[in-house]
């Protein structure tokens, strides 16, 4: 899927926007789409990696379904570079780095019952898209629910597609044009911007900023950027993350906590529904009621310590965005990344 055949056996993959055009036994710039003879070859298809069941909350989504497992995978390989990669072994890494053994969708969308479904994430998740998606309509045919957390950069032919199996996605949105251009490497914003909107009209939609000093930390920028999702809805949810040094920016400090608390409080002026991660501080964690200020999903480290009935302000009555009815209680069991 997501390729077009042109002259002399190139091919053009659609499943990204970088849109690779690919010559005969190359690969794209994910190191894991292949042109084998004029057709376009998924090499990780039914290999997936760092399986593990999770908290819905670390993906993170906040409104979806709170306090519910899910599973968790991913196969190597991403459109992205990003110089901070978290998983930057698994997604930097090409097909061969790894043995595993196959897995067909069917059998992967099995291994998630019990739980609220299942997490296509850790990498990129539209650069393994035609495993995602038979895994994620066997999902969908099981009662299921099944997430993308994405950097947006996907195409609208894959979102298109999407639309038959997905329920939610995190998009991440990183920075400004020259950050996507130096940092993430040869991307650009006015892309991912274009997927959040129109994912939003598909898809439970929440985003994620990971703040790094120096580099996207900016208050006039960052107030850019909220008043951006603000346009698209004041209820859209937003995860400030905090960044810790890793892969190839080990030189940079972590976040400042004060710095992510006055960004807190900006986006609070424009935003319903705004967290802080990797900060640890329940007060950041926690839903409050739009309306009167009320706690009503207490959460702390991923752990979900009080839930409202329904989608109810138990206090005022003020109706909170979300999808709640599913909750399965409060997630105990130990979670590996």
């Amino acid at each position: 899927m997501l390729y077009r055949q042109l002259d002399d056996s190139k091919i053009q993959c659609i499943a990204c926007e970088r849109r690779c055009v690919i010559l005969p036994g190359k690969r794209g710039a994910c190191r894991i789409r292949e042109n084998r003879n004029g057709e376009l070859i998924l090499l990780t298809y039914g290999k997936p990696v760092g399986i593990s069941v999770d908290p819905i909350e670390k993906k993170p989504l906040y409104h979806f379904y709170p306090g519910s497992p899910i599973l968790s995978y991913a196969t190597v390989g991403c459109n992205f570079f990003c110089k901070y990669c978290q998983n930057w072994d698994i997604s930097q890494a090409r097909p061969e780095d790894y043995e595993v053994p196959y897995i067909p969708p069917e059998e992967l969308a099995r291994m998630a019952s019990g739980t609220l479904g299942v997490a296509h994430t850790y990498t990129e998740p539209s650069v393994f898209y035609e495993y995602a998606r038979d895994v994620g309509l066997n999902v969908k045919r099981m009662g299921m629910k099944n997430v993308f957390v994405t950097n947006g950069y996907f195409t609208e032919e894959l979102m298109k597609d999407a639309i038959s199996f997905l329920d939610a996605m995190n998009i991440d949105l990183k920075g400004d044009e020259i950050f996507y251009r130096e940092v993430v490497i040869g991307a650009h914003v006015d892309t991912v911007k274009r997927n959040i909107k129109k994912a939003y009209k598909h898809f439970h939609v929440e985003v994620t900023m990971l703040i790094i000093p120096g580099y996207n930390d900016n208050e006039e920028r960052f107030r850019q950027d909220v008043e951006f999702l603000r346009e698209i809805d004041k209820d859209l949810p937003l995860h400030i993350s905090r960044f810790f040094p890793h892969y190839r920016m080990k030189d940079v400090p972590p976040t400042p906590i004060e710095t992510l608390v006055k960004l807190y409080n900006i986006a609070k002026e424009e935003l319903n529904y705004v967290y802080l991660g990797n900060v640890g501080d329940k007060r950041f964690e926690t839903t409050y009621c739009p309306n009167c200020g009320f706690p009503v999903i207490e959460r702390h480290n991923y752990h979900v310590k009080g839930m409202l009935e329904g989608d109810r302000c138990p206090n005022c009555g003020y109706k909170i965005k979300g999808k709640f009815k599913e909750f399965r209680g409060t997630l105990e069991m130990p979670t590996t990344a």
